[in-house]
């Protein structure tokens, strides 16, 4: 049997304040924490069981961890799907928590995406549809 990749399980994206960063995720997206960030790291579970990690890229470079060291330097970019509808309901939500939607588009016909920044920089896409041709 051929072994075959099922689904993207973690994504990481890094921030230099790991804590604000998180506040983020969790408080205007409603992302779930699976423990409270500290200094290194947060850690938070989608509803599909993926896993969004955000690290500072300083420690997470570091030799010597447990995990091999990894890191990025600047701005990384994310892609949620949300529920089929729900887009303009997100705009009122980024809205009221004071976020601007950096852009907006319109897939011809496909779906729809809004794009914001999260505050280390992050490029955050809100996906309503399926973008990508089958």
């Amino acid at each position: 049997m051929r072994p075959v990749i099922d689904r993207v399980y973690e994504t990481v994206l890094y921030a230099d304040d790991v804590r604000v960063t998180a506040s983020f995720y969790a408080d205007a997206l409603g992302l779930r924490f699976v423990e409270e960030p500290d200094e290194l790291a947060a850690a938070f579970r989608l509803p599909d069981g993926g896993m969004l990690l955000l690290f500072d890229p300083r420690l997470a470079s570091r030799p010597g961890r447990r995990v091999p060291s990894h890191g990025a330097t600047g701005s990384g970019h994310v892609a949620f799907g949300v529920e089929p509808g729900s887009l303009d309901s997100w705009k009122e939500r980024l809205a009221t928590s004071g976020i601007e939607v950096e852009q907006a588009v319109d897939w011809d016909g496909r779906g729809r995406s809004l794009y914001l920044r999260d505050p280390a920089g992050n490029s955050v896409e809100l996906v309503d549809g399926d973008i990508w041709p089958a």
